[in-house]
């Protein structure tokens, strides 16, 4: 991680944990979570397709009051592949995500359209990429936690090549 993306984090969760939590029931804080957790990917480089390993992290806000289920979520990630042939995947999506509560569970659906950035041994492209997906959050004994069991299906396209992906990620949740 690079010194000024170190310092932005920092910065970032210093404002997040900053704030009082008075200020979230007076609506200067929408209800919703953070997560952050690891990641397996089957995606393609260009048109083979290979296993990868990473991070995945995403920022949800529940901002409609009449519509408590519907949220907007802001997800990114990042795969590696290291070897004779090093490749470097990001991928940032955003869209609407629908909820329901069940007990301790909170299974979810989303649906959302973003960019890939692929770096492919110095070849670099940028392809549109559809996430479709859903998961579960279990509810931790710690409050406002939760653990989160998530897949994806990932629709891309590049050079006349269609790229059907998916990714399984599992993390931690910060609900506020």
């Amino acid at each position: 991680m690079s010194k000024t993306a170190a310092a932005v984090l920092t910065f970032v969760a210093w404002i997040v944990f900053s704030l009082p939590m008075a200020a979230q029931f007076n609506g200067l804080l929408p209800n919703g979570n953070v997560y952050a957790g690891v990641s397996y990917g089957k995606l393609t480089d260009i048109i083979n397709k290979q296993s990868y390993h990473g991070f995945d992290a995403s920022f949800e806000a529940l901002p409609f009051t009449r519509f408590p289920r519907l949220g907007l979520v802001i997800d990114g990630s990042g795969y590696y592949r290291r070897g004779n042939n090093p490749v470097t995947q990001y991928i940032g999506v955003a869209g609407p995500r629908l909820s329901f509560n069940f007990g301790k569970w909170r299974p979810f659906v989303q649906g959302m359209g973003g960019i890939r950035h692929v770096n492919s041994v110095g070849f670099v492209y940028n392809p549109y990429v559809i996430d479709v997906g859903g998961g579960a959050d279990y509810k931790l004994s710690f409050k406002n936690f939760a653990w989160r069991f998530q897949g994806d299906y990932l629709y891309g396209h590049y050079a006349s090549a269609y790229q059907n992906d998916y990714r399984a990620s599992t993390g931690l949740v910060w609900r506020f």
